[in-house]
């Protein structure tokens, strides 16, 4: 591993720290090297600004004149709410950047390079292109297609089962898989669940055992909303978000009461009876989400494998078994044939505890 390979990796792991953290913004890691010395680091900061750049620099001062910057993304050129990165790199006289790829953003795309350029500063691109890509998948999704990427996860017996036939299901897997949830969660911009298994299951959704966090925004989708009020999710609205995603036909008084509790309602199109899934996922980037963990239940998973809009699945899976009249973990998908099914490659296997984690990405 080369120096260049080497220090991008560097920058790579402190962006994915920041994953979940700094929605709508992408979590970029930034190091600034100078003689073979690290003199600055930095990841976005938790709501998206300050960038990772002005931080490292800052942290460099006057020892990044001359210095090597290796950051996660293209720098921005444009001037939104903080002045552009590219131009802190400018003002701070490094000879050199390092990034792995453009920023798909057309406000940015090629632009960042440009200006330094421009301004004597040799640019090298290329460093770790598939890792970067894979970290920034969510931000590429939403500016692309309007859409953050989703990672759907299940906790399953052995024979494929969320619950026993009379809806038991607390606890499955084992205590260090619950903790790898919690892991999961924090990583992402927002925890979405199903009408059902918020009814079923009463759900804090919430991020614990891992420090502060900014917590993520908590989704049920629910064409009539009907989840209960006298829930964790209503008694604690006004502390972290909750955004209830609903059909036309929701009755206006339940509407009321949970925007009363501090939820955000957002209106969805219907499709056959149940909210139809790209306007459910199109509704959440518009509002700059990036990255959203699905936790079930199996009609929400059902519909979003459908609609082949599941970008990561993430199976925790226990040595228990439940039999057939067990509660499957993915709803009806009408799948007659093999061909017709989603399929996924798989990323990683693991020991979580007793249990075995399994990562799958979209093939």
């Amino acid at each position: 591993m080369n120096d260049d390979t080497r220090h991008m990796a560097h920058a790579l792991r402190l962006g994915r720290r920041r994953m979940g953290q700094c929605w709508p913004n992408p979590a970029v890691g930034c190091v600034v090297v100078k003689d073979g010395r690290i003199v600055g680091r930095a990841a976005t900061a938790p709501g998206g600004r300050p960038h990772a750049e002005p931080q490292a620099l800052a942290q460099a001062g006057a020892a990044a004149r001359g210095a090597t910057v290796y950051v996660t993304l293209e720098p921005c050129s444009h001037h939104g709410k903080t002045p552009p990165c590219a131009d802190a790199l400018v003002q701070a006289g490094v000879a050199r950047v390092v990034a792995p790829l453009a920023d798909s953003d057309p406000r940015v795309s090629g632009k960042g390079f440009e200006h330094l350029r421009r301004h004597g500063i040799e640019v090298t691109t290329g460093i770790l292109p598939e890792e970067a890509a894979r970290d920034h998948a969510g931000f590429f999704l939403r500016v692309g297609q309007g859409r953050p990427l989703v990672t759907l996860k299940l906790a399953n017996s052995f024979d494929g089962r969320i619950a026993t036939a009379t809806g038991e299901s607390q606890w499955i897997t084992g205590p260090e898989a619950r903790r790898a949830v919690h892991g999961l969660r924090a990583s992402h911009d927002a925890v979405m669940v199903g009408a059902g298994t918020a009814r079923a299951d009463d759900p804090a959704l919430t991020v614990r055992g891992w420090g502060e966090v900014r917590q993520p925004v908590r989704i049920v989708a629910s064409r009539l909303i009907d989840v209960p009020l006298m829930s964790k999710l209503a008694s604690t609205a006004r502390e972290v978000p909750v955004w209830i995603v609903h059909g036309s036909d929701a009755a206006s008084e339940t509407r009321r009461a949970w925007e009363s509790c501090g939820a955000v309602l957002i209106s969805c199109e219907v499709t056959a009876g149940r909210l139809d899934p790209h306007a459910l996922l199109a509704a959440l980037g518009e509002r700059g989400l990036t990255r959203v963990f699905c936790e079930g239940g199996g009609q929400l998973a059902a519909s979003l494998l459908s609609a082949d809009l599941v970008d990561e699945l993430v199976g925790f899976t226990a040595g228990i078994a439940l039999g057939a009249e067990g509660r499957p973990g993915i709803g009806a998908m009408g799948v007659d044939r093999l061909a017709e099914a989603p399929r996924f490659a798989l990323e990683e296997v693991r020991a979580v505890g007793a249990d075995v984690l399994h990562r799958w990405r979209r093939g």
